[in-house]
């Protein structure tokens, strides 16, 4: 991926502002897609994303931007999805180009809960996209920070490791450093269940459990990520670097973690509808945890945390009983 690609960002989120920012710092244009026409109009006036990480500044002289998605597809050749999961299917009905011949980047951390399929495989099996076409962008990275220049790091996942290195380059910056890695299916499916343990944390501490029992559960957490992924996809990885622990690390910990946020509000009591109009972002665990569940029906992998929060969740069962039903399971 050379800096004059034709590079776009699918989606208008604080996660796709943020990217939008880094990219800025190496490419000389720049196309992005969003639904709102009314944004990208206060976009190109005001020079900043006023829904999302206001507080940085766009360079619009850089930037073409779309509020259709096959105007922006057409004119590119590396398609960065940075939207939710949740609603990756529906809005890429409205597709009527071809994008088999495009390099696909995922900047999703979630899975597509209509299928149950991490956003490699979608893009495989329903738009025709090869691994060696597909890359993904994981963390430990939250947008805010981006927004701020503090020092984060990214790990660029890609079966094609001369494309996870271009890209790597593309997103290198003086407060961004990446590395490489050919696990595609361990960062993608640790990213999924790294949000389904920080609704967990984020429940256990809304209902008054401390920082001794939080470092228990995290200690467990990336052991069932370790059994899930390695049963999965079973190749040799460090389930200790920073693209599988350090990302759980900084999801179940972070004032800026969404799904921490949405946890702790139903660990308070709040019902699952209640948090979801209250918060103004998507929490991916939510849908994620369902589909795990559902996966694992086919493997039998032990994961008492991923089954307590959907049970919490998808189940009703009162968070207090449930996790004081957890404790017995951790060690």
């Amino acid at each position: 991926m050379e800096n004059n690609s034709r590079i776009a960002v699918i989606g208008g989120g604080s996660w796709a502002t943020a990217i939008v920012k880094i990219l800025l710092e190496n490419v000389s244009q720049l196309n992005w897609y969003m639904r709102d026409a009314d944004n990208i109009a206060n976009i190109k006036k005001q020079k900043h994303n006023k829904k999302y990480l206001s507080s940085v500044s766009l360079d619009t002289n850089k930037l073409n931007l779309f509020n259709d998605i096959n105007s922006t597809i057409e004119n590119s050749d590396i398609l960065i999805f940075a939207i939710p999961s949740a609603f990756l299917v529906s809005a890429l009905e409205q597709l009527n180009i071809d994008i088999s011949n495009k390099i696909v980047v995922s900047a999703i951390k979630g899975i597509v809960p209509e299928y149950n399929l991490i956003i490699g495989e979608y893009f495989k099996f329903h738009h025709n996209i090869s691994f060696d076409s597909f890359a993904v962008i994981s963390g430990p990275c939250h947008a805010e920070e981006v927004a701020w220049e503090r020092l984060s790091y990214l790990t660029i996942a890609s079966q094609n490791t001369k494309l996870a290195r271009k890209i790597a380059d593309n997103l290198s910056s003086s407060f961004i450093k990446t590395s490489v890695s050919d696990d595609i299916f361990g960062t993608e499916y640790s990213a999924v269940i790294k949000n389904i343990i920080a609704l967990a944390s984020g429940i256990c501490h809304g209902l008054g459990y401390g920082d001794n029992f939080q470092a228990v559960l995290i200690s467990n957490s990336i052991q069932e990520i370790k059994r899930f992924v390695d049963t999965v996809h079973p190749i040799t990885r460090d389930i200790k670097s920073s693209a599988y622990l350090g990302d759980l690390l900084v999801t179940a910990y972070s004032q800026f973690s969404r799904n921490r946020t949405f946890g702790n509000m139903i660990g308070k009591g709040y019902s699952v509808r209640s948090t979801q109009l209250e918060m103004n972002m998507i929490a991916e665990g939510y849908y994620a945890v369902k589909s795990i569940v559902e996966i694992n029906k086919k493997y039998l992998i032990n994961m008492p945390i991923t089954d307590a929060v959907y049970n919490i969740l998808y189940e009703k069962i009162s968070p207090a009983i449930e996790i004081k039903l957890l404790t017995n399971h951790l060690r």
